[in-house]
């Protein structure tokens, strides 16, 4: 299992690609059985990027598994990809087997702050 960061994960997969070792790196992300992306909604995909985590993607596609955490609705990827044609790829092959979990409430994070009175916002 290997958990990281989407912001991080695509810098480094930019990289590899403008190194023309994409390859090599999607390899050695494709030895974790999972993959845990956390925090989608927060990165900018310009269509480089786009391109690189749908190689990813396509890459573990039906061989392993990938979690991603995201504030955003599956309707919005195609805002967060800058491209709807690339999203809807992206999502035909993620949502192809998966499970949806979706929490609503207040996160566990803003709880944690109001219980030791670190915030001031109201629910």
């Amino acid at each position: 299992m290997f958990f990281v960061n989407a912001g991080a994960l695509v810098e480094g997969l930019e990289n590899a690609n403008l190194k023309r070792i994409l390859d090599k790196k999607l390899k050695a992300l494709g030895k974790y059985d999972v993959l845990i992306i956390d925090e989608m909604e927060y990165l900018p995909f310009d269509s480089e990027r786009a391109h690189c985590f749908f190689q990813l993607v396509s890459r573990r596609y039906e061989k392993s598994s990938m979690i991603f955490t995201s504030n955003k609705s599956y309707g919005e990827w195609g805002e967060m990809f800058h491209d709807h044609v690339i999203a809807a790829a992206i999502l035909d092959r993620i949502l192809h087997h998966c499970t949806t979990v979706n929490s609503k409430g207040e996160s566990y994070m803003l709880k944690k702050c109001r219980k030791h009175g670190l915030t001031t916002m109201q629910k």
